[in-house]
């Protein structure tokens, strides 16, 4: 029964895996294991929790195993509290670190937006395994700490740790959120030149969004075309993201033509590249295209973690119980900061419609609903942590910075790509992301 509930959370079938467990008239150690284990494989991560809380009130003492799986759910939902409880819980019930829970401590108070405590934790255990290395750069490199990853790097070098493939992948993630070309360059290059390591796809579509992100578009599709791996759909579409920034439509078009499956936010960038030129004929082909494709366009959503309870918004989502208060907030927010400035960016908007619905559309987007709420939940001058499932757009970006200044806060935002500090009008990725 417990291979039945692994191999049905490995296929995705997580509703056949959970009949299996209830079912059961005696479940072990591994039982429980392999349930959490599924869920947090398969992206349920407050399900995972729960299963977790009814072993905790089981005969059955959760393992080593049982940790990493669930550290691994508070990586992914960003939850300081629920960070803080479990490792208390590691403490209290004595349970030794090694180094797939060094890294998952590591990993999931840097991911929960804590870079100080995962600083103090790797400083505490052993760094002879390169894996406890890897963990503390990548954590680095998401918050945009650059120069500190690229320290950490040599400080591991004069330790004599040999780096691997997935050192230098967060070496370039660092390099890119800062925006190190010359040190991306020189990184990538030593891979081979100094360790012998040969570069995989992903090492290259981090090189790729380097150069794109910083508006070195050519020489990001030079890169594609001379890489000696094919490039896949990933490769391209971060090609395709720069070409957004700088609204190069040639290389759009380039880009999407060499993607083998296109997801929605492919067809949103391209839009997005032709609204920006007021090109809305060709915009409305992109959608039409959507149309024959039955492709739909992928739903913001942020939360946040208030009172040990997580709260979700979606964008323009009014079912939240206390939605009227939260929109009276974000409205208020809105003309203060077009009072101090704000324009927004209606070329954002997938739609020819008139600039007065742009700007209501843009409104309602999920980070700023949920940031609404946590105002209005907090006292002054409280920090505020949100987490969303989207890359965040240039006008949230753009309001959140006049938000801090205004209100005097720091609001930390978790994207899909990074932390975005705000504090005093400016954010810590330096407008790049």
């Amino acid at each position: 029964m417990n291979l039945l509930i692994e191999n049905f959370t490995k296929v995705g079938e997580c509703k056949f895996a959970n009949e299996v467990f209830y079912k059961m008239p005696y479940r072990d150690v591994v039982t429980w294991n392999s349930i959490i284990g599924g869920c947090v494989k398969n992206a349920h991560y407050d399900e995972a929790f729960r299963f977790f809380r009814q072993m905790l009130n089981s005969n059955i003492q959760p393992d080593g195993f049982t940790f990493a799986s669930v550290l691994n759910a508070c990586a992914q939902l960003g939850t300081p509290s629920n960070t803080q409880w479990v490792h208390a819980l590691m403490t209290q019930k004595k349970i030794e670190l090694n180094s797939i829970l060094s890294c998952a401590l590591i990993d999931a108070y840097s991911k929960c937006g804590s870079i100080q405590i995962a600083k103090e934790m790797f400083s505490c255990v052993p760094h002879s395994d390169v894996s406890v290395w890897n963990a503390m750069i990548k954590g680095l490199a998401i918050h945009g700490l650059a120069t500190d990853a690229l320290s950490l790097f040599l400080m591991m070098e004069r330790e004599n740790v040999l780096p691997d493939a997935v050192t230098f992948l967060g070496i370039l993630t660092a390099c890119n959120h800062g925006g190190l070309i010359d040190q991306g360059r020189r990184y990538f290059e030593w891979m081979r030149s100094r360790y012998s390591i040969q570069p995989q796809l992903e090492h290259y579509g981090v090189l790729v969004d380097l150069y794109s992100r910083a508006g070195f578009l050519e020489e990001a599709y030079s890169l594609i075309v001379a890489m000696p791996i094919e490039p896949d759909v990933v490769t391209w579409r971060t090609l395709l993201s720069g070409c957004r920034i700088y609204r190069n439509q040639e290389l759009a078009e380039v880009a999407i033509t060499n993607m083998s499956h296109r997801k929605s936010g492919d067809y949103v960038l391209l839009s997005n590249i032709y609204c920006s030129l007021n090109k809305w004929e060709h915009a409305a082909t992109v959608r039409k295209m959507m149309k024959i494709n039955g492709v739909r366009k992928k739903c913001g959503k942020s939360w946040i973690e208030l009172g040990g309870t997580i709260q979700n918004f979606k964008s323009g989502d009014r079912s939240h119980p206390e939605s009227d208060a939260v929109y009276r907030v974000l409205c208020s927010l809105m003309k203060r900061t077009r009072s101090e400035g704000y324009m927004p960016v209606t070329e954002l908007v997938f739609m020819d419609i008139s600039e007065e619905e742009k700007e209501e559309n843009l409104s309602f987007h999920s980070e700023k609903v949920a940031l609404a709420y946590a105002i209005l939940k907090t006292s002054p001058g409280a920090k505020i942590s949100i987490s969303k499932n989207l890359r965040i757009c240039d006008d949230c970006h753009t309001w959140i910075k006049l938000v801090s200044r205004v209100l005097c806060r720091a609001i930390v935002v978790r994207d899909r790509i990074r932390f975005h500090q705000f504090e005093g009008g400016m954010c810590s990725c330096g407008d790049r992301w």
